[in-house]
């Protein structure tokens, strides 16, 4: 795996999801009411089938249309379950009263569903906020006879106890065999020697456009099914480099870690995220996809963990002007930011500014496209990079190492920058810049901008006074004159922009200043 640089730009083969509205992870935020559906009467095998599963539709001319979603329902819902966490001596991530992601109506006393909505209220502010147990609910489901269930992360994250309740009420008492937080991804061993009926992955993708049926628990009421479609495919939701189904069908707190079913009981995706401002379905959802999530559980099952390559690299996605400034015909690699200290990449002979275009021969389309390739190896693989550097190809081969957890990633070392009087004007790139060794708190290298014009091509690059520009066309620069030579030299070469290597605060990112034409 690689660390993507969060200001990168979307590749064009995916589809980032973006919106001033939150996106939300559907966790269990109310107190739980009991599963309402009855125990279903158990088919002749323990495995849900397509023969028991997709009984009541009618052809057409387009494929078969669901007449109603009862039995498929009726077949799958015994291998849902909910699943009950207990955290000790946390706080309950449950909503607040009135808040803006879960708003309740302020019903009289003698109403009739006044009852029904307190067993949702929580505490309002100026509560009492000491930590104490406190009770969460997910999804899940079923995938083998003998009681494996899969959920998310989230759903089990800091558990001290976890019970799962099946559809007809039974409860038993479950284990953590593994977590993934990379898919947001759970593995669960129920502690019984009962016989379970069970689920399973598709092997084939859902099709946009396709019925999908989700089955889970939201806001704890238990037992509850929803219809909808799938809406699209890859989509980026800025958790790592995978990409999620996004389905409408109604998904909301509660629903997490369960099931979305394709028509003949196979499961196409495992509910994780909604996209909401208030909390509540607004006909967004997102699933980890059945190919992904069972490769996954697969490695939880047999490992307890997934493993996975780390390069140690920032990267970002080559946009059109910065392959402009490399001399490209059009967009392609992933651009090398920042080097993880003594990670795989900073022990190899890669440097900041390496363009990646290949891994063992495979193109680099971007960087996510990168992060995925580097994901599917396992840790102490040697791979052949190719990069282009200074407009020449080279090979590069790095042993890859483990990609770590989030609290291990090395932190990127601060700059708190400040402007400097000793400045100088570079003319047509509309900054000011001084040596970064002048002027407190900027650091030793490279040169700090002291001021920029709010009408030039900079501003609308994003570059702000107290940046550092580090690099300037893959040369180091250090004084004014640096700059100055690297944009004559960009500009003798034909290239229509510059690329440079900025630093702003904690991060690091390339940009591709426009040149003028002489």
């Amino acid at each position: 795996m690689i660390d993507q640089d969060t200001t990168s730009q979307k590749a064009r083969s995916t589809h980032k999801f973006s919106g001033k509205a939150p996106l939300a992870y559907a966790l269990a935020g109310a107190v739980g009411l009991g599963l309402l559906g009855a125990a279903l009467s158990p088919s002749s095998s323990t495995a849900i089938t397509k023969a028991n599963a997709a009984q009541n539709t009618v052809k057409t001319p387009l494929g078969n249309a669901p007449m109603s979603f009862a039995d498929l329902a009726e077949s799958v819902s015994p291998a849902v379950v909910s699943i009950q966490v207990k955290n000790g001596g946390k706080k309950s991530k449950v909503a607040r009263k009135n808040s803006p992601e879960f708003n309740m109506p302020n019903l009289p006393d003698g109403h009739p569903l006044n009852e029904f909505f307190k067993k949702f209220r929580k505490e309002g502010p100026g509560g009492d906020a000491r930590p104490r147990p406190s009770m969460g609910q997910g999804s899940g489901f079923i995938i083998s006879e003998d009681g494996y269930v899969v959920t998310n992360h989230h759903v089990v994250d800091s558990a001290n106890k976890i019970t799962v309740v099946l559809d007809g009420g039974d409860d038993y008492e479950a284990d953590v065999i593994g977590t993934d937080e990379r898919t947001d991804l759970a593995l669960l061993k129920i502690k019984s020697k009962k016989k379970f009926q069970f689920v399973e992955f598709a092997d084939e993708t859902a099709r946009v456009g396709d019925w999908v049926v989700a089955v889970g628990n939201p806001f704890g009421l238990g037992g509850t099914v929803t219809a909808g479609i799938v809406s699209a495919h890859k989509r980026d939701i800025g958790n790592g480099p995978y990409d999620f189904l996004q389905i409408d069908a109604a998904v909301n707190r509660g629903n997490s870690g369960g099931p979305a079913f394709s028509l003949n009981g196979k499961v196409v995706g495992v509910n994780t995220a909604i996209f909401s401002p208030s909390g509540g379905n607004v006909g967004i959802a997102f699933a980890v996809p059945a190919k992904l999530a069972k490769s996954v559980v697969a490695q939880l099952k047999s490992e307890g963990k997934v493993a996975r390559g780390w390069l140690g690299v920032t990267i970002q996605t080559v946009s059109e002007d910065m392959a402009e400034s490399f001399g490209l015909k059009e967009p392609q690699g992933a651009l090398v930011t920042n080097l993880s200290k003594k990670g795989p990449a900073a022990k190899s002979d890669m440097e900041v500014g390496d363009l990646i275009l290949s891994v063992d021969g495979e193109k680099i389309e971007n960087s996510r496209d990168l992060a995925r390739k580097i994901a599917t190896y396992n840790p102490n693989k040697s791979v052949k990079i190719k990069v282009l550097r200074d407009g020449d190809e080279q090979d590069i081969s790095v042993k890859l190492g483990n990609f770590p957890s989030g609290k291990q990633l090395a932190a990127l070392s601060k700059g708190n920058s400040a402007p400097s009087s000793d400045s100088e004007e570079m003319e047509g790139l509309g900054l000011s810049i001084a040596p970064a060794s002048t002027t407190p708190g900027a650091g030793k290298k490279g040169v700090v901008i002291t001021e920029v014009d709010p009408d030039s091509r900079a501003a609308e690059k994003g570059l702000k006074a107290g940046d550092v520009i580090l690099k300037v066309g893959g040369s180091e620069v250090s004084q004014p004159d640096d700059v100055t030579k690297s944009v004559r030299k960009a500009k003798d070469k034909g290239r229509a922009a510059v690329n440079m290597l900025v630093r702003s605060g904690d991060n690091q990112r390339f940009i591709a200043l426009p040149l003028k034409k002489v």
